[in-house]
């Protein structure tokens, strides 16, 4: 019997979902089932169906997404699964075929996603374009070189007053930095300050705190305390979810008051980028178990306005010549301002090679070493590092 791939029914949203969910090994309760109706856009949610019965899903949210020099629009793939009874079957293949597709007629430069296993998406194109960090201390080892000094004040908010306080922090330190995007109220409040049973995992509620200087809020942080008592002696943690500052002084700030949380033996932290202010805050940087695992995959869906959506870091000409099996529309030869052209290439390269390059995650030199590219014209991986180069490395706070 043939799987059919489309569009979910109205009353097929949710069912779409449970074959993700599945390896869950977790009930899909209301609060899921809420922001779920919320977020996913009816018409872009994807069944695979097996005799009447939904065997595989996908969606995708509708993102800004920051890039170096601006924002481009971009698809973010999300609850793509297939069951394990349907498994080696081609259905995962049919379903990103259908959603790309979807995205290009949708005039979507870009598709970004977190990978639950990175094997998966290289074969349709999606490149790893960033490295995320989780981190692991014990308070005796949480001393800053230099200590941060703070003129104004720290207070814990409901997540009411989070939903008001918190976004413009956010909203400024996302506007400079490659891979976030815009959230919206109704992202932040059904999913970032969300705290259902399932995302507690066993461990406290979530906490809310914020850093004004003169009424203003310049930092915040997003944390669970998770409480322990052995032998007489405090061993709970302190379980980071997301803290940023909108100067390097309250970055620094919003820290220590992490750092410092008492009763709790240790501080843990995910998805943090590998380029974070901790490495040169701490005394003792060795202390920090800093270990690092993929962050988000992207995928060039239209090349030419992906290259024409972003900036780069001096003038100069380069003609790219890409290679894309899986959307052959692709394929061809393209200058940075997104035009195709004749003109002899510079560099080869394939769509799921420059999607690691173009958020500045990674450079042209590392694909040379890695064996990912050719160099047409001598000095062009060079020239194409310095066309390339951001300040800052790409990083996304947040799973979606």
């Amino acid at each position: 019997m043939t799987v059919e791939i489309r569009t979910a029914a109205a009353d097929e949203r949710l069912a779409a979902l449970r074959p993700i969910w599945h390896y869950f090994g977790a009930p899909f309760g209301p609060e899921e089932e809420r922001a779920a109706r919320m977020l996913l856009p009816e018409e872009r949610t994807l069944v695979a169906v097996d005799g009447g019965t939904i065997v595989g899903g996908a969606s995708a949210f509708e993102l800004d997404l920051t890039v170096p020099g601006g924002r481009v629009r971009a698809a973010g793939p999300t609850v793509v699964g297939v069951l394990p009874t349907h498994r080696r079957r081609g259905i995962l293949r049919e379903l990103m075929r259908v959603q790309l597709d979807d995205v290009h007629a949708r005039a979507e430069p870009l598709a970004v996603l977190w990978a639950s296993e990175g094997g998966i998406y290289g074969r349709f194109g999606y490149g790893l374009a960033s490295i995320c960090a989780e981190a692991e201390l014990r308070r005796p080892h949480t001393r800053f070189g230099r200590e941060a000094e703070w003129p104004g004040a720290t207070r814990l908010v409901t997540a009411e007053e989070a939903l008001t306080l918190f976004p413009p922090v956010y909203d400024g330190v996302a506007a400079e930095t490659p891979g976030m995007f815009v959230r919206t109220v109704e992202w932040w409040e059904k999913r970032t300050l969300a705290d259902s049973e399932w995302r507690r995992e066993g461990g406290g509620e979530l906490a809310f705190a914020v850093l004004e200087l003169a009424g203003k809020p310049e930092a915040y942080a997003i944390y669970r305390l998770n409480f322990s008592y052995d032998d007489g002696v405090p061993t709970g943690k302190t379980v980071v979810i997301e803290a940023m500052g909108a100067t390097p002084t309250a970055t620094a700030a919003v820290w220590r008051y992490l750092l410092d949380i008492d009763w709790m033996e240790s501080v843990e932290a995910e998805l943090l980028p590998i380029d974070h202010p901790l490495h040169l805050l701490l005394l003792e940087q060795n202390r920090m178990k800093f270990r690092v695992g993929d962050g988000l995959w992207v995928r060039l869906v239209d090349v030419g306005a992906a290259l024409a959506g972003r900036s780069y870091a001096e003038d100069g000409g380069l003609v790219l010549e890409v290679s894309d099996e899986f959307c052959p529309w692709n394929e061809g030869r393209f200058g940075l301002d997104g035009s195709t052209t004749k003109a002899a290439p510079d560099l080869r390269l394939s769509v799921d090679a420059l999607g690691s390059v173009y958020l500045g995650g990674f450079t042209f030199a590392d694909l040379a070493r890695a064996g990912r590219l050719e160099e047409a014209n001598e000095g062009a991986v060079a020239r194409a590092d310095a066309l390339f180069r951001t300040d800052r490395k790409p990083w996304c706070p947040e799973i979606f």
